[in-house]
Parts: structure tokens; sequence; C-alpha cells
């Protein structure tokens, strides 16, 4: 089980990652310009499996095993009525997913994909970051450290989802803070459709910001003072993946402000992740604009719950089983790349 033993050890293990394997990407395009189409036909699907080749580092990439980790956590910061919701719901939320009747578990089993709902630090609240850091540092790095252990070496491709009533108000305090900005500019409603709650969100962040503005040039302290325990399990899992050459999939707004960090701790930190699908929170676009990382779809979403991310499996599934059955240009007798 890894352990990470202060700010500085887990620093050190989010700038010193794995890098991918160029030569396994390129052996996926060769493989293409023999396959029995027009060259570059299949457009994005061919990208996806070099991307899929490249950080499982093998020329044939597969996907045996999808993995869907779930983490739920909860937020003081519902004390500034941002949200129309108890935190109770979240408890809710998660009993109805180990009962197999959210949209989670219907898109995890449409893809023939394993799902993991993993409660952080059970599911107790952090401090409200109008008034307080998050989490001291030793609750951050247990946070961290559940998200690191809870992926396992023999995934082929990992799914990140949340739940937790008030973390798109955390997404937006963790994105203002790492980006710039205030909370006009990246809060929008959530599962709220009165317009106190928004202002209650946006005059959140602004306090939060405000609050914490000494610690605003660190990334990881910003995770610790303005994020939640979700959030640092969501980091954890996904800096595991590097670790372990497993690329990952993002869901929306609030997972990809958690893994926000990685890219500014390395400029290639997220370089094994891709976002899902586009957010209908508004600060999702901007956000991804920041990390040059482009979603997949928009779907006009907003559920949480890694849907998104469950959602383009089938994509890439396809794109592999393209690349592994299609017959090639020799097969049919026929010279290369004739027919174009």
């Amino acid at each position: 089980m890894k352990q990470f033993k202060s700010i500085q050890h887990l620093r050190q293990a989010c700038t010193e990652i794995p890098s991918k394997d160029d030569d396994a990407a390129q052996a996926t395009y060769n493989h293409q310009k023999t396959l029995l189409k027009p060259p570059g036909s299949l457009g994005e699907l061919e990208n996806l499996v070099a991307w899929l080749a490249s950080w499982q580092r093998k020329t044939t990439p597969t996907l045996n095993r999808v993995c869907i980790i779930v983490f739920a956590g909860n937020h003081g910061v519902t004390e500034e009525n941002v949200t129309p919701y108890d935190p109770v719901i979240t408890q809710m939320m998660i009993n109805q997913m180990n009962q197999g009747h959210a949209a989670i578990n219907q898109l995890a089993n449409t893809a023939n994909a394993e799902l993991r709902i993993i409660p952080v630090h059970d599911l107790k609240p952090t401090q409200n970051i109008c008034k307080y850091p998050a989490m001291s540092e030793e609750e951050f790095l247990k946070a961290v450290e559940t998200g690191y252990n809870a992926v396992t070496p023999n995934i082929d491709l990992l799914c990140l989802g949340e739940v937790g009533i008030g973390n798109t108000t955390i997404a937006a305090a963790l994105s203002a803070a790492l980006f710039g900005g205030d909370g006009a500019q990246w809060v929008s409603k959530g599962t709220s459709t009165g317009a106190d709650h928004v202002a209650n969100k946006q005059n959140a962040v602004n306090s939060a910001l405000a609050l914490h503005k000494d610690i605003l040039e660190d990334p990881l302290e910003v995770c610790r003072h303005l994020g939640g325990y979700e959030h640092a399990a969501l980091l954890g899992a996904a800096l595991a993946a590097r670790h372990l050459n497993i690329p990952v999939i993002l869901d929306g707004f609030v997972c990809t402000s958690a893994v926000a960090a990685l890219q500014r701790l390395n400029p290639t930190g997220l370089d094994h992740t891709k976002i899902s699908h586009l957010s209908a929170e508004k600060g999702h676009l901007l956000l991804a604009g920041n990390l040059n990382l482009y979603p997949l779809v928009a779907f006009n979403m907003r559920l949480g719950e890694g849907s998104g991310a469950a959602l383009v499996i089938p994509i890439f599934q396809g794109a592999l089983a393209c690349y592994t059955g299609m017959s090639r240009y020799k097969d049919a007798g026929l010279p290369p790349n004739q027919g174009s």
C-alpha cells in the first residue's frame, strides 16, 4: 500500500512520472495503413488506439478490463447555502449505486466495465473552505492514498468519477485558484435552479480565494485548502494510473478540477488522461482549455457519477475492435492503399 509521508513526498511522486511510449503509438499508425480502408478514414478512432498503445506501452492495446472508480465525499462549504440538497443525499446516492439502480450502473453494465464505489473519509465533511483549510495535511494525504491504492495494476483503462453534494462549488474554487479568475467566471448552477444558490456559490468561491491567497502558488496546497476528500482521492487515482501505465478517462467538471494540479506540477502530468464529455457546467470548457484537454463528446450532461466517462467506453472499444479485427489489404489480395 502506498503511503505519502509528507506533501513534499507527494510532490515528488507527481513530478517524477513515466513518459508515454511513442514507438508503440507509431506502430499502431503503421498497422492502420495496412487495413482495408482509405488511409486515416477512421479519423479520431485511429488516434485513440495510438493513445491507448502509448500509455499501455504495447503495440496492440487491450481493453479486457475496464474499471470505473467513483469516489464520494462531503463538503463543509454547504454551510454557505450553495445547494438546496442536504449532504445526506451523498449517502443515498451511494446506496442506489450499491443496489445497481443509478445511471452509472446501467452505463457500466452496457460497457461491460467493473464499477467500484469508494466513500472517502467515511463521508465526514471537510472544513468550510470559507473559514478554514478544507483538510489538514494528514487528512489530505490519507485521501490521496485512498485514491492511489484503489487503482490495481491489472486495469487496461481507468474511468474516474465522483459523488458529493456541494462539489461543483469546490470544483469552481479549485479551478479559480489554479488558473485565475473569480466565482462569477467559474460558477454555474450545478444541481440548483435557484439564483440565490448560484450567487452564494460565487460568494463562497471568492471568500475562499481571499482567505487562502497565500498558498495559491502551490498546487498541492491549493488541493488541500480548497479541495474535497473525493477530489484528493481522484488526484491520487490519476497519479497511480500514471505510475502503472494505465490510460485514464475523466468524467466532467468536478473530476477534471480534481486532477488539474497534476498538470500544474508537471506539464505532461495529464497526458495519460482524456476528458470524456463537456459538462453543462460552464467552467468545464474553460478548464479544459487551460489544460489543453478537449472532451470527446458534448451531451449537455452534469450528473456526475462517472456517467460521462462510462458513456465513451464503447467508443474506445469500437476503435480497438476495428484495429484488431479488420482485414488488411494483403488479406483481400489487394496492393496497399488502393481504393482510397
